[in-house]
C-alpha cells in the first residue's frame, strides 16, 4: 500500500474520531454558547473508564457503551451544578472548565498512572479486509463506518424528532423557544450529556489506534475546536465535513511538512476566521 494511501486511510479514521468528539462539543457551544475545554477530557476519561470495565470482565462494546454513560452522568453533574451557575459568563465558562480539565487529567494520572495503556482491538475486527486488489484494516475502516452511521443517527434525531426540533430552536434562538414552551434548561442538560457520551464513545473505539495516555485530552481538545471553527457552531454537515478535512490537514501535514505541520492545520482556521467568523456551514448570529 502506497504512502499516499496510508495517509488518506489515518486520515479518514482520524477524521470519524474527531466527528464523534466534535458534534457533541458543536452542539454544546452552538446551543448553550458553553466554550467547554472539558470536552477533551471526557473523551480521555472514557477510554481510561473502558479500560477498568474490560479488565473487570466487559466485552470491548458493552465497555464503550457503558464507559459512554458513565461520562456522560459526569457530564450532566458538571453542567447542573457548575455551568448552570455561570450564564453568560464566558470568562468564567473557560477558567472552569479548563481548571476541570486539569482536575480530571491528575485524577486520572493518580488513578491510572502514567503509563499508556493500549487497548486491544476486538478480535473480530482484527486483520484486513479487501476492497478490490487492496487491503484496508478492519478497524479503521469500521470506525469509518460508526462514524458515517452516527452522523446519519444524528441527522435523523435533529431533523425528525420533536427532540431535534427543540434543539434546533435552542440553537436559533433560545429566547423564543422559552416562550413557546421548550425546557431549555432540561434541553441543556441532554444536550450537554449527549456531547458527553459522544465524546466518551470514541475515546474508547479510539483506544485500539491511539492508545491512552496522560495528556491525550489536550492533544484532542485543539483538533475539536479547529473542527468547530472551520464547520461552525450547532452545524452538524459542518462538523462532519471539519472533521474530515481536520484529519486529512492533520495527517498529510505531519507526514509531508511535520516542521510545519501546526501551521497547516491552523491556518486554514484563520483564514476561515477573517473571511467567515460563523465558520462554513454555520449561520450568522442576528
Amino acid at each position: 500500500m502506497s504512502l499516499w494511501l496510508v495517509l488518506a486511510v489515518n486520515s479518514v479514521t482520524l477524521g470519524g474520531l474527531l466527528f464523534l468528539l466534535s458534534a457533541g462539543f458543536s452542539l454544546i457551544f452552538g446551543l448553550m454558547r458553553i466554550p467547554n475545554l472539558t470536552h477533551g477530557s471526557f473523551f480521555m476519561l472514557g477510554a481510561y473508564l473502558a479500560t477498568a470495565l474490560i479488565r473487570r470482565g466487559f466485552d470491548f462494546w458493552s465497555a464503550a457503551v457503558v464507559a459512554g454513560l458513565l461520562v456522560a452522568v459526569f457530564g450532566g453533574v458538571v453542567e447542573r451544578l457548575i455551568l448552570r451557575r455561570l450564564p453568560g459568563a464566558e470568562l468564567a465558562q473557560v477558567l472552569v472548565t479548563l481548571g476541570l480539565s486539569f482536575m480530571v487529567a491528575d485524577v486520572c494520572l493518580m488513578v491510572w498512572t502514567g503509563d499508556p495503556i493500549q487497548i486491544e482491538t476486538p478480535r473480530a475486527l482484527r486483520g484486513t479486509t479487501a476492497v478490490g486488489s487492496l487491503a484496508f484494516p478492519t478497524y479503521r475502516l469500521a470506525i469509518s463506518f460508526i462514524a458515517v452511521v452516527s452522523a446519519a443517527g444524528l441527522w435523523a434525531l435533529l431533523d425528525r424528532t420533536r427532540l431535534g426540533a427543540m434543539i434546533r430552536a435552542g440553537v436559533d434562538d433560545p429566547a423564543m423557544a422559552r416562550v413557546v414552551g421548550v425546557r431549555v434548561s432540561r434541553l441543556f442538560t441532554i444536550v450537554f450529556c449527549l456531547g458527553a457520551w459522544l465524546a466518551g464513545f470514541a475515546g474508547v473505539i479510539g483506544g485500539p489506534i491511539l492508545s491512552v495516555y496522560p495528556g491525550l485530552d489536550q492533544e484532542m481538545l485543539p483538533l475539536a475546536l479547529v473542527v468547530v471553527i472551520l464547520g461552525g457552531s450547532g452545524s452538524l454537515l459542518g462538523s462532519l465535513v471539519g472533521s474530515f478535512v481536520v484529519g486529512f490537514l492533520y495527517n498529510f501535514g505531519q507526514a509531508m511538512l511535520p516542521e510545519l505541520a501546526y501551521v497547516v492545520l491552523f491556518l486554514p482556521m484563520l483564514v476561515v476566521l477573517v473571511v467567515r467568523p460563523e465558520g462554513l456551514f454555520g449561520r450568522q448570529a442576528l
